[in-house]
């Protein structure tokens, strides 16, 4: 049944953290839920975690009211926090008994991790001699080492580089198959569209935009041309009256009215024998929606 988000508010003082939100996530996948800073995402999250209470509302996992103390969940927040100090292997022990692993349980699960995101080698290690990317590792490690239900993972790839982001990205794909529910917030909407089927966008604790992704892009009418020629096409693109969004090299991005536009563009270069590589029509991306509901609120 999974995880049910019902008329849901939080209030601090005056201030109105969260503003009567909904949602569902009703199968295994991964949920994006976005938002401004301050927008009420962390203080949604802690709700849903028991960590906060709600003001009003209902949240429910599998049909149950949540409670802190009877849910499986893992949480890697934004701001980092292992223990400098301590060896990596007796701080994942500690924490997995804490969720109520048996010892040999634990083990098996921590060195499990600890191979599949390539940092056993550190596992005698005390964190602080450990590079950022691997602490991101450890801390990823600390929030699914208990095998949990449901994961919220708050701006996973922070601190990677190339390769550890395609790391921990093949991780997540990896828990969604084996039935993890996911919640991701973050501020790298590639990310977002890499991975989330449906999204809620926050503004200032209401909701702006929630839905199924693909459906919510196939709203908006393409809007620009993906370009790229062997020679300079500005005063070609000029001819035409179309304004170029951005330009790098010989590649172009430029705003259109309607498909109409790359036909009518694609024809003139053809009639000037000019070579073209690549010419596509582009809808508005992810982070294009969330500039236009949020940006200028």
């Amino acid at each position: 049944m999974g995880l049910k988000v019902q008329n849901v508010s939080k209030t601090f003082g005056e201030k109105i953290a969260v503003d009567n939100i909904s949602f569902e996530i009703d199968k295994p996948g991964v949920f994006g839920l976005l938002g401004t800073n301050g927008a009420g995402k962390s203080t949604t999250i802690r709700m849903i975690l028991g960590i906060l209470r709600k003001d009003s509302g209902n949240i429910a996992w599998n049909g149950k009211e949540v409670e802190r103390k009877y849910v499986n969940f893992g949480y890697l927040p934004e701001e980092r926090g292992i223990y400098p100090k301590i060896k990596i292997c007796d701080q994942l022990m500690y924490l997995a008994k804490l969720k109520g692993m048996k010892k040999k349980e634990a083990e098996e699960s921590m060195n499990f991790w600890l191979k599949r995101l390539e940092v056993e080698e550190y596992k005698k290690m005390p964190a602080e001699k450990l590079s950022k990317g691997n602490q991101q590792k450890i801390q990823f490690i600390t929030s699914v080492i208990h095998n949990p239900e449901l994961l919220v993972i708050d701006e996973p790839f922070s601190g990677l580089d190339p390769i550890n982001t395609n790391l921990l990205k093949n991780a997540i794909l990896e828990l969604v198959k084996k039935g993890t529910y996911i919640i991701m917030s973050s501020h790298q909407m590639a990310s977002i569209e890499e991975f989330c089927t449906d999204i809620l966008i926050l503004n200032r604790g209401k909701t702006i935009l929630k839905g199924n992704l693909q459906e919510i892009k196939e709203g908006y009418k393409a809007n620009k041309l993906e370009l790229i020629t062997k020679v300079n096409v500005e005063n070609e693109i000029k001819e035409l009256g179309l304004k170029i969004d951005k330009k790098l090299d010989n590649r172009y991005d430029i705003l259109i009215d309607d498909e109409e536009d790359s036909q009518r563009l694609l024809n003139l270069l053809i009639s000037k024998n000019i070579f073209v590589e690549k010419l596509e029509v582009k809808k508005p991306s992810l982070n294009d929606i969330f500039i236009e509901k949020v940006g200028d609120k």
